[in-house]
């Protein structure tokens, strides 16, 4: 296989996916990864350079996002296979449906942006922090803004006391020298997903850390601080430091999927006092020998931090429900009902 290994190398190729490669593939087909995720095409690059991919039904059923690797067949470019991810970012798509929307894949590191204003809230990183320890990459929180706000290290304790050792940095996101503490996690062959809600700078930080002008920049709005959608597609960017940049949307809602692990690794001091409820199907409420509200009790957990930790995994686990589990549990619910309303009718003497 003549292959320019050192190009694939920076586009992010390892070992881990030069194994999965047969000697069949070897001999016929080329990598190339998912550079870009438009409506009809995707854009890849490779060993054969760069190209553009009409996304066809059968393109379209491999379920590729970008920072994916294609395998492409030399001889008409048409993809094979999708090999398969070292992690993966992904989100219930917006609507009522049950579809689930794919973020981004084979990612090293995810920048967590929120900013030293009104936008920063405690809730949505913990939701980011969550996709990230369920995907298995380095959260790295970036806080923006620090140039307008009189004391961004409130900001910066407050996320750091979300996960032991958690990185925060509070820049300036126009600013690249105050960017020099990102590019450890932005190396050759290193690829960074940057999420975060409208609003915060996450175009301007794309924009200095790849030195470009790769994103348009909205203003937010003066009376709460929340800013329009600049970022319309996925894309991988290059960055001075040899890596890559993976930009999202905006995504304010952000409805977590299968995460129930990761939601676990964040609120590990929370599942910890749940281990030692004197009964395992403790609700932590009144009920005798509970750990949790003896913590909370003794100012050692935060109610409001137990209320977040119920709400996302309520969310998670009804997001991950599928139609079938939803249908079952609502009937078992209502015959539930029906036998309680029957049991209070013969106690009537109805």
């Amino acid at each position: 296989m003549h292959l320019a290994k050192q190009g694939l190398d920076d586009l992010g190729w390892s070992p881990f996916f030069q194994s999965q490669l047969d000697v069949a593939e070897l001999g016929t087909c080329d990598p190339a990864r998912v550079m870009a995720v438009h409506r009809g095409a995707l854009e890849v690059d490779g060993p054969a350079g760069a190209m553009t991919v009409a996304v066809t039904a059968g393109v379209r059923g491999l379920g590729a996002t970008v920072g994916d690797w294609l395998l492409l067949h030399r001889t008409d470019g048409r993809p094979t296979r999708l090999l398969d991810r070292k992690s993966l970012f992904k989100r219930r798509a917006a609507g009522t449906g049950r579809d689930v929307q794919l973020i981004a894949a084979n990612t090293d590191t995810l920048f967590i942006v929120s900013s030293c204003n009104q936008d920063f809230n405690i809730a949505r990183l913990e939701r980011y922090l969550a996709l990230a320890r369920e995907a298995e990459v380095m959260p790295v929180v970036v806080l923006t803004k620090a140039d307008d706000c009189d004391a961004p290290h409130d900001y910066r304790r407050q996320a750091e006391r979300l996960m032991p050792g958690l990185m925060v940095e509070a820049v300036d996101a126009r600013d690249a020298t105050e960017l020099r503490g990102l590019t450890a996690w932005c190396g050759p062959g290193q690829t960074v997903a940057l999420v975060g809600s409208s609003g915060v700078g996450k175009s301007t930080l794309v924009n200095t850390l790849t030195g470009t002008t790769a994103q348009s920049t909205a203003a937010a709005r003066a009376d709460d601080d929340r800013g329009r959608h600049t970022t319309t597609g996925r894309a991988l960017f290059r960055l001075p430091a040899g890596g890559w940049l993976v930009d999202t949307p905006g995504m304010r809602a952000l409805q977590l999927v299968d995460v129930e692990d990761g939601i676990d690794a964040v609120f590990d001091d929370v599942t910890a006092l749940a281990a030692q409820c004197r009964f395992s199907d403790c609700q932590h409420g009144d009920e005798p020998g509970c750990a949790i509200r003896a913590a909370i009790d003794a100012g050692a957990l935060s109610p409001h931090r137990l209320q977040r930790y119920r709400k996302l995994a309520n969310e998670a686990r009804y997001n991950s429900e599928s139609l079938a589990e939803r249908r079952a549990r609502y009937r078992d619910f209502g015959r539930m009902v029906s036998r309680v309303v029957r049991d209070k009718q013969r106690l009537r003497g109805e």
